[in-house]
């Protein structure tokens, strides 16, 4: 998948488009240097990275205000997310938490090229204050499903939901978070890869 095929599968507009170009670039060019991302993704960065990010917003409510991204790395799910917001005319804000104050550096300085409606935190995801009323919760590749579901737990609370991106052992995680946790769940199959999208509520801990 290129630019051109990303656009016609998406129907993004074209200044969205670029705003997809303008994060490639500055990954490519801060990569050299700092590793955000394994260097060899980078030539697929529009299948493995921005599509499979982007399927994202196919299963988020339009009444979704507040979203954060845990572990947000180099922006996948979050800037992805926050780029289809825009596109969609939908006034939701990202906030992007990551503990490597590098990830956080190269957030931000994407964030401000790109003018999103978006911030990226240096802190513990488990800092995050429910208070904050985020409606969803996103993470992709941040930890096996029992751990995920600590953190997430006091923040799924009042209808908030996750999606959370799983590989082929889904299966397994759901079965060792279930011994310790109830939720309710949806497997949803991702478009990109042999993976799924988990859309997880109503969390608490098993009794």
């Amino acid at each position: 998948m290129d630019r051109v095929a990303f656009g016609r599968e998406t129907g993004v507009s074209r200044e969205t488009l670029d705003g997809f170009e303008l994060w490639r670039r500055l990954l490519t060019e801060t990569n050299a240097h700092t590793n955000l991302v394994g260097r060899s993704t980078l030539d697929q960065f529009w299948q493995r990275h921005a599509m499979d990010s982007f399927q994202l917003l196919d299963h988020i409510s339009p009444d979704v205000k507040r979203v954060a991204d845990l572990g947000a790395g180099a922006g996948f799910p979050g800037i992805a997310l926050a780029l289809g917001f825009r596109d969609r005319g939908q006034a939701a804000r990202v906030t992007m938490v990551d503990s490597v104050g590098k990830k956080v550096a190269f957030l931000r300085k994407t964030i401000e090229a790109l003018a999103l409606d978006a911030e990226a935190r240096s802190v513990r995801v488990e800092t995050l204050d429910p208070a904050e009323g985020f409606d969803l919760v996103t993470a992709r590749a941040f930890a096996p499903l029992n751990k995920l579901l600590g953190y997430v737990a006091p923040l799924l609370k009042n209808r908030a939901q996750g999606l959370f991106f799983k590989g082929q052992n889904y299966r397994d995680e759901l079965t060792e978070a279930g011994k310790h946790w109830t939720f309710d769940h949806e497997v949803i199959p991702s478009r990109t890869s042999d993976g799924v999208i988990l859309r997880i509520h109503e969390v608490e801990r098993a009794k």
